[in-house]
């Protein structure tokens, strides 16, 4: 018998790793603390903007994945809107890893997934070209999927997801001219 997880997926399109999950916060540094403090976390990396996604962001490391913290930048955030609905904060979204950023979009709206903002990939937080997918269409869950991390770049600290946007950018011109 196979295991579900090891069970092939559909042809063209199968998530990978799980690489992190999004929470979002009123507050960084009270997040901050709790993963410190109670959670006993050591490895939290330096907050970072992330303007053009409305969101300051900062990564716990943890042995299997990050938590990736997720405060508003901004009024027009939509981290700004879930904490709305819900002040305290919660889980926002969870994002796998994928080979092909643009491949799996096109095989999400061919199976008839929504994907956000038209579906154009953006630089995300680690420096990577990401697509969010809206949560009506995968069991109310917010996923992000993100291109596979090479050269450690999953596992970042103070910030090093912005200073790599310049490079996230040539690898989405690349996927874009593969497309």
């Amino acid at each position: 018998m196979t295991c579900p997880s090891e069970a092939p997926g559909p042809a063209g399109f199968r998530i990978g790793r799980l690489n992190h999950v999004g929470v979002a916060t009123p507050s960084l540094a009270e997040s901050i603390a709790l993963y410190r403090d109670v959670l006993g976390a050591t490895r939290i990396g330096k907050p970072f903007d992330l303007p053009d996604q409305g969101v300051r962001v900062c990564f716990v490391d943890l042995p299997n994945a990050q938590v990736e913290l997720l405060e508003p930048l901004g009024d027009d955030s939509p981290v700004r809107g879930f904490l709305a609905r819900n002040p305290r904060g919660g889980q926002h979204h969870i994002c796998f890893e994928v080979p092909d950023i643009l491949a799996a979009r096109d095989a999400l709206v061919a199976r008839g997934a929504a994907v956000l903002r038209g579906g154009e990939p953006r630089i995300g937080a680690h420096g990577v070209p990401v697509i969010f997918v809206h949560p009506r269409d995968m069991g109310g869950v917010l996923i992000e999927l993100m291109v596979e991390c090479r050269s450690g770049a999953g596992r970042l600290h103070g910030g090093e997801g912005h200073e790599r946007a310049a490079a996230g950018a040539s690898l989405l011109l690349g996927a874009s001219a593969e497309g």
